[in-house]
């Protein structure tokens, strides 16, 4: 007498319900993927706005009440243009010495050099990056398409503050200098 471990052979029909198992399983797995991936960067934008991870601003509804004195902060301004958009862009406003709550306008200027109409938008980022949640911005021209005919310029204001609270944060108190940087890109034809 012979023992054997060998299982018998499962019929066709349990094979195929397996298949089905296993196929169903992969298909809810891509589509979560999918899903994740379209809303990764809405995500993403979120939490660097609540947090002001990478450098992000904040936004604020009303200036500060509050202005420290003695802990003055220069923020700095860059423009730069993505070599797609045909444009002229800086920062008409010279560096800025600030006292955290001080509410400050700054004026960038952009010009379309092409000899067509064209549309940008433009994102941001403040360094360091640790500045980031205390640079409070109440107007922008951030994110918002900008369409501008041959040779047309317009000026776009920036108005922010630092938020007090920066110059009590362990981890802020040795800032001293703060750069806003804007580059524009062509905006998506739609």
């Amino acid at each position: 007498m012979t023992l054997s471990n060998a299982q018998p052979a499962p019929h066709k029909s349990e094979l195929q319900r397996r298949n089905a198992k296993s196929l169903l399983i992969v298909g809810v797995v891509v589509f979560s993927m999918m899903g994740l991936a379209y809303a990764s960067v809405p995500l993403y934008d979120l939490f660097c706005r609540v947090t002001g991870f990478g450098g992000t601003t904040q936004i604020a509804e009303q200036a500060s009440e509050t202005i420290i004195s003695g802990h003055d902060v220069k923020v700095r301004f860059n423009a730069h243009t993505n070599p797609e958009l045909n444009w002229s862009f800086l920062p008409v406003t010279d560096a800025v010495i600030l006292a955290p709550g001080e509410q400050v306008k700054a004026v960038f200027r952009a010009t379309n050099l092409s000899e067509e109409m064209s549309t940008g938008t433009a994102t941001f980022n403040v360094t360091p990056q640790k500045a980031g949640p205390y640079f409070m911005k109440m107007e922008c021209f951030c994110f918002t398409e900008q369409p501008l005919s041959p040779g047309e310029s317009v000026d776009m204001p920036v108005v922010f503050y630092l938020d007090p609270e920066i110059a009590s944060d362990k981890n802020t108190i040795d800032v001293d200098e703060v750069v806003l940087s804007y580059t524009f890109f062509k905006a998506l034809q739609s």
